[in-house]
């Protein structure tokens, strides 16, 4: 019997050619099915690419006989994992397709946020002008600035590379050391959180939302940072708490930041959204026509090998 996939989301029908030649799949081209829909038909079918919902308990019981669930996405925060494996549901999530463009994202804005192009963006917009000679309207050159890497995985290593080719220093926190040999090897050096703050002078975000990692840019991180200094945040918003950030920007504490995802996203304070220093972005670091595709074709890839028996990429393991 042909299994039944789910598609919850919009993904580009490109990339899931080989799971409609595998499945019996329920797909929409233009919009993405909701909530009460997936709640009301989700113990039809038996994998599920989830996206643009939240895979919690309510779900997770509607769709009783669901095995797996492919996530279009390296992140899964807004599953219940530990509730789905005890429900002997399968969770795989897609690493591999968001590391590139997410770094490009991440470079994106690093650039952005140190030569002040939202602020200067602004001023031309509204008809005014100014003269970069003076030393309030400039921004940093990157070379020979030293970047801060928080979490040193696939998208945090692509990030160093691409910044060292602009001619930054890299240096790096991360749950453990990647050793020595790594960092002679790729010229970083690991330090410690505390360090990590004091001495970059752009720090950017590239850990998962854990308990540990959970509200940990506060008001006490942004104090030890330099006041020169910007923050980079293309990971998960809860890890920044969106009110401490605000402060820090205001008062002058941070020179800067460029944030693509947000503590309460959707919402994002007015106040945060007033800031000139501060270049904002929907959550589309991955939101690029070719990595959408590779996504949508790795998280086929999952619900292929699942049913093959040999289930790849799992995360509730």
């Amino acid at each position: 019997m042909t299994e039944k996939i789910l598609v919850t989301g919009i993904v580009p029908r490109e990339g899931l050619d080989k799971l409609f030649d595998r499945f019996d799949v329920t797909y929409s081209a233009d919009k993405p099915f909701t909530r009460d829909f997936v709640l009301e038909h989700g113990h039809e079918y038996d994998g599920m690419i989830l996206m643009a919902q939240k895979g919690d308990r309510e779900l997770l019981d509607a769709c009783n006989n669901l095995k797996v669930i492919s996530l279009n996405g390296v992140g899964y925060d807004h599953v219940d994992v530990a509730y789905a494996k005890q429900k002997g549901i399968v969770v795989s999530n897609s690493p591999r397709e968001v590391r590139i463009p997410t770094a490009e994202f991440t470079m994106a804005l690093i650039l952005a946020a140190v030569k002040r192009l939202h602020f200067y963006d602004g001023i031309v917009r509204r008809g005014d002008w100014i003269d970069p000679s003076e030393r309030k309207y400039q921004g940093r050159t990157l070379n020979g600035l030293t970047l801060g890497v928080f979490g040193m995985g696939r998208i945090g290593k692509t990030v160093a590379k691409y910044a060292q080719a602009f001619g930054m220093k890299v240096i790096y926190n991360n749950d453990c050391p990647l050793g020595e040999d790594f960092d002679r090897e790729n010229n970083c050096e690991y330090v410690s959180f505390d360090d990590l703050l004091k001495r970059s002078d752009v720090v950017t975000i590239h850990a998962p939302e854990l308990p540990s990692t959970h509200g940990l840019f506060d008001a006490e991180a942004f104090a030890r940072m330099k006041n020169d200094a910007y923050l980079i945040n293309a990971a998960r918003g809860p890890i920044v708490q969106e009110q401490a950030l605000v402060d820090a920007l205001e008062s002058g504490q941070i020179a800067g930041a460029g944030l693509d995802v947000f503590e309460f996203e959707p919402k994002v304070s007015e106040k945060l959204r007033s800031l000139p220093n501060v270049m904002l972005s929907p959550h589309a670091g991955t939101g690029t026509i070719e990595a959408r595709i590779g996504l949508a074709a790795e998280a086929t890839d999952n619900l292929i090998s699942f049913f093959d028996g040999k289930p790849i990429n799992v995360v509730n393991k």
